[in-house]
């Protein structure tokens, strides 16, 4: 057993370093982000376009992110994906989204594991909430995401060069593989 003050002193600083992590670089510009998003228009099922994912999700095929909002005002969030092909194993995070006050639900912290909260800035959002770019102050991870599996090459090559704008590197975005429907009987959940 490790005695209790060594367990605490490397729970404080794993927390500190995760924390660290998490942390915004202060050199880069601001992002854009969307003037106000209406929450309850944004719920709903939303296919990944393209990325520039988190480790999980590096060879993600068919993924969806969904957002149902709670009575509290909380997002419960829902990532389904297979890794690596269409195949494989249907794959589900559940990250718990809340919009962070006077950014006009443009700006959530996304929490995957207590007590850590992952920046989720809704940086870009269509007149019609059909498309939309999530990013990140750290300019590590950005998705595109859209109601509908298919974008038209128009509209993708207009988003690339908005996130491009944004200060990303363009070399690390990968397009998601989607095909539906899926022939996979635990595909709806």
């Amino acid at each position: 057993l490790v005695p209790r003050s060594r367990a605490l002193r490397w729970a404080a600083l794993s927390l500190c370093a995760a924390l660290a992590a998490c942390s915004t670089t202060p050199t880069a510009p601001p992002l854009p982000r969307a003037a106000s998003v209406d929450v309850s228009r944004f719920m709903g099922d939303w296919y990944v376009i393209a990325h520039i994912p988190t480790f999980p999700e590096k060879d993600a095929f068919n993924a969806i992110e969904s957002y149902a909002l709670r009575a509290d005002g909380r997002i419960d969030t829902t990532f389904r994906y297979r890794d690596s092909s269409f195949d494989a194993p249907l794959k589900t995070l559940h990250p718990i989204g809340k919009a962070k006050p006077e950014t006009g639900n443009a700006v959530w912290d996304m929490q995957f594991i207590w007590p850590i909260q992952a920046e989720y800035v809704i940086a870009d959002v269509s007149a019609d909430y059909q498309t939309t770019i999530v990013a990140r102050s750290k300019r590590d991870h950005v998705w595109l995401m859209a109601r509908t599996p298919q974008m038209p090459p128009q509209q993708y090559d207009q988003a690339m060069k908005k996130i491009e704008a944004m200060g990303y590197d363009m070399s690390k975005m990968r397009r998601v593989p989607q095909r539906w429907p899926e022939s996979r009987p635990e595909a709806g959940r």
